[in-house]
């Protein structure tokens, strides 16, 4: 496998129930390594314009406003297929349907409040981790 970067998003619901910690073990329990991460607080604004691609879909208002409801912890993942490694780690999108062990399975509240974001491909992973950070903060 190839050396990946991926970014990651640990959502309002888990950093309010102070879970960083649990879920950065888990992704170091996987083989991935935290290479940038920091606790910021989006704006409506900055949140609706990284969840551009959903503008039309009908929860993206609701999105928006849940990812600025409070702290979000953003970071950069890096290891050998990070992004699939990384997706797997999380579990499925709705936690009725995460495999056991799995992020979302252990801390997600609902379908909406998942816990975490990931990034699904190469190329998004590349503007997602460009959005939050700038290069000198990638410390691999």
């Amino acid at each position: 496998m190839a050396l990946e970067r991926t970014l990651s998003i640990i959502k309002p619901d888990a950093t309010t129930r102070n879970l960083t910690g649990k879920i950065n073990a888990k992704f170091e329990e996987a083989g991935l390594r935290i290479i940038a991460q920091k606790r910021i607080q989006l704006t409506k604004a900055q949140a609706g314009k990284f969840y551009e691609v959903h503008a039309e879909r009908p929860f993206y208002d609701e999105l928006c406003d849940f990812m600025a409801s409070a702290p979000v912890v953003v970071q950069v993942l890096e290891g050998d297929g990070a992004i699939a490694k990384n997706r797997e780690v999380m579990g499925a999108t709705n936690p009725a349907d995460a495999a056991p062990g799995t992020i979302r399975a252990e801390f997600a509240q609902s379908v909406g409040e998942n816990s975490v974001h990931g990034s699904d491909a190469a190329d998004t992973a590349a503007a997602e981790i460009s959005y939050f950070f700038a290069g000198l903060e990638l410390v691999g």
